[in-house]
């Protein structure tokens, strides 16, 4: 048999079994508005027929035509009958549809608007709306929000030309669906050889066609008072949306199996042999067989994984008895250090003093001492040495062993050539050592870590103690967070802590952590934003201006320039010179992010890690930090983009700015 036959007769048919499994993600929050106006008490009539009505919405969430609207109350008590709509984008199946649905109306709403009577919650697949007045057949463009992208196109003037022409033809093909249809349709244009433009309109199919019509070309000529020549951008409205991309954000395509080739026809065989050709046997054979080896392999594979998770879950708990073999003796660390030598002293920690040692064979060490009246006791000492002892990442300090004779307790770790980042930060003498290339790996590199501890590791790791002083720097800058002390131990599915004892080092520590002793993944996130603006301004993060106001780098600093477009100004005066000005405009929307007081609204490490590593990313507009501190005539920032723009201010120094690696990233 010719080989590229069998192979299309083999490969084919298991391409395609394998590419119909398609797994769809939890539906994306985006956006909420809630009138404050109108509200309503706990337990009330109103409560009540508003989870009568959301519960019907959720039942008819798998109608084809993906959109619903009803009321729940008596109509002769008009104050107390609650009207409501869900309208899922026109892609989405009716599973997913109610899947959507259902998160929005189970957790959403007593999430984002609890006690409101006029609410609208849009998330990426679908839309739940509901107030206290009828809106059915009506057009409503109010509120319009908008959300962009803040990436640049590589050629502006033909990309604004393309999106014109698709998103313009996209209108009619909506507004004029058939009555009972869905009013949405989709197209994709190429842009550049890697690029393509997504483009999507919809409005609900309740409006008329000239409503349609109406809704969608003002919220196009909205993009291009807030958007023009971005990667992508919505425009949310109640009866209509429109979006573009330059990736699929929708289905494009229904994935379906390869068809089985069909074989040749073969001469029939000469009399007395088989009338069944050894071609078409293989054909069904071979395809079958791998089909089914490649099914025994995944649940060997899952059985495999499920006995791993158990066993280590067992090791988690055997505690310091699984690290006996890193023990080290007392006299060998005193011997180490010269007797803990002032002249060996590193540094000292909230837990105790760090000495520089060498064993007898040479190598270098790093020694913490803690101190016999700190406050890290045995727990939080074998504490340290479980976790840090299971951790392998080159972004985590290692450990070597520990002792622990009568009241001394030690750590003995990896010597880390370049001492902490503080010491370059902070230090005037030093802080040109750290140029921009440098302060830009080290929080790719930090994030990389926490990234690991959250997700990547054996266990799921709250480090709590985040900052300058315990991210260490090895000969080369790359950093190696430590003092593992207070980090806890998550379970596979949980997301947060409780605590009464706050310990921690202020100005680092989430809000909910030092007022109600939550923390959680977003506690780390928190207190990775305030090191990332420490990083990029080479301030610490307190009583960064003399002021009455008591302003710091997070109020004062990083949000009013980012709110009045002068964000480069935060950036290190050392650091003038020679720097990306994408990646710096990065970098200090990726800490405001972190540092917003909604645990919620603040991303996860693993979104950090993409937007930093990526170059197109789409994230609504970060809202104020977190203790800040102005009065509340102070207006705020957005927390989507709208039509105001952002132009960078010219800068006093002459210099030269390296515009070379990415498109421009201005905040909106």
């Amino acid at each position: 048999m010719p080989s590229n036959l069998f192979m299309a007769l083999v490969v084919l048919p298991i391409l395609g079994f394998l590419s119909v499994r398609v797994e769809a993600q939890a539906p994306t929050y985006r956006y909420h508005i809630c009138s404050n106006t109108t509200s309503f008490t706990a337990n009330s009539t109103y409560q009540s027929n508003l989870n009568l009505l959301l519960s019907s919405l959720t039942s008819n969430a798998t109608r084809d035509i993906g959109f619903y609207y009803t009321t729940a109350g008596v109509q002769n008590s008009i104050s107390e009958v609650v009207y409501g709509s869900f309208l899922c984008r026109g892609d989405l199946t009716p599973d997913l549809c109610q899947e959507c649905v259902t998160t929005i109306a189970k957790d959403g709403v007593q999430k984002y608007c609890p006690l409101e009577k006029i609410s609208i919650i849009w998330y990426d697949e679908c839309m739940l709306r509901y107030t206290n007045q009828s809106f059915l057949n009506r057009l409503d463009k109010d509120p319009q929000i908008s959300m962009v992208n803040i990436w640049n196109v590589t050629d502006p003037t033909r990309f604004t030309q393309l999106l014109a022409e698709t998103i313009n033809g996209l209108v009619a093909l909506a507004s004029n669906a058939p009555s009972g249809a869905k009013k949405y349709a989709t197209k994709e244009a190429p842009f550049t050889g890697f690029q393509q433009l997504y483009s999507l309109v919809q409005c609900t199919p309740d409006i008329s066609s000239t409503s349609c019509d109406t809704c969608l070309r003002e919220a196009i000529a909205q993009l291009s008072g807030c958007c023009t020549g971005k990667e992508g951008a919505r425009i949310l409205s109640p009866s209509c949306n429109v979006r573009y991309g330059v990736y699929p954000f929708y289905t494009t395509e229904a994935v379906t199996p390869s068809p089985l080739p069909q074989p040749p026809t073969l001469p029939p065989p000469p009399p007395g042999k088989d009338q069944i050709s050894s071609l078409i046997i293989v054909a069904i054979v071979v395809p079958i067989a791998i089909v089914l080896f490649l099914v025994g392999c995944f649940f060997l594979r899952r059985k495999a994984r499920k006995k791993c998770n158990a066993l280590q879950e067992q090791n988690v708990g055997n505690k310091i008895s699984t690290v006996k073999s890193l023990q080290f003796d007392f006299a060998t660390i005193e011997a180490a250090t010269n007797q803990f030598s002032v002249n060996n002293r590193l540094g000292e920690g909230g837990f105790g003093v760090v000495y520089k040692g060498t064993l007898p064979n040479g190598r270098e060490i790093a020694v913490k001492r803690l101190s016999r009246s700190s406050g890290q006791g045995v727990k939080e000492f074998e504490n340290e040495v479980v976790l840090v002892a299971k951790l392998q990442h080159r972004n985590l300090v290692r450990l070597l062993g520990f002792c622990s004779e009568g009241e001394e307790k030690i750590l003995i770790y990896e010597h880390v050539q370049n001492k902490s980042l503080d010491h370059f930060l902070f230090n005037p003498d030093i802080q040109v050592k750290l140029d921009w290339s440098s302060r830009y790996k080290i929080i790719d590199r930090i994030a990389r870590g926490i990234l690991y501890l959250h997700q990547d590791s054996r266990l799921k790791i709250i480090h709590r103690d985040l900052k300058a002083s315990n991210i260490l720097l090895d000969g080369e800058m790359n950093p190696k967070i430590s003092d593992f002390g207070m980090a806890r131990i998550f379970g596979v599915d949980q997301t947060q802590g409780r605590t009464r004892r706050i310990v921690g080092t202020y100005g680092y520590m989430s809000p909910e952590y030092v007022m109600h002793g939550q923390f959680s993944e977003k506690s780390d996130v928190y207190s990775l934003g305030v090191l990332i603006l420490e990083i990029i301004t080479g301030k610490k993060n307190t009583k960064l201006y003399q002021s009455d106001r008591g302003e710091d780098l997070l109020t004062y600093a990083a949000w009013k320039h980012w709110r009045d477009g002068t964000a480069e100004e935060l950036l290190d005066s050392n650091l003038r010179c020679s720097y990306s000005r994408n990646e710096v405009i990065k970098c200090i929307y990726i800490g405001l992010l972190c540092v917003q007081e909604d645990p919620k609204e603040r991303p996860t490490m693993q979104t950090v890690f993409l937007m930093l590593s990526r170059y197109s990313f789409t994230m609504p507009l970060p809202q104020k930090p977190a203790f800040f501190l102005y009065g509340k005539a102070e207006s705020n920032m957005p927390s989507v983009a709208t039509g105001s723009s952002y132009q960078p201010t010219s800068s006093s120094v002459s210099c030269s700015v390296n515009e070379a690696s990415i498109t421009e990233l201005f905040p909106r």
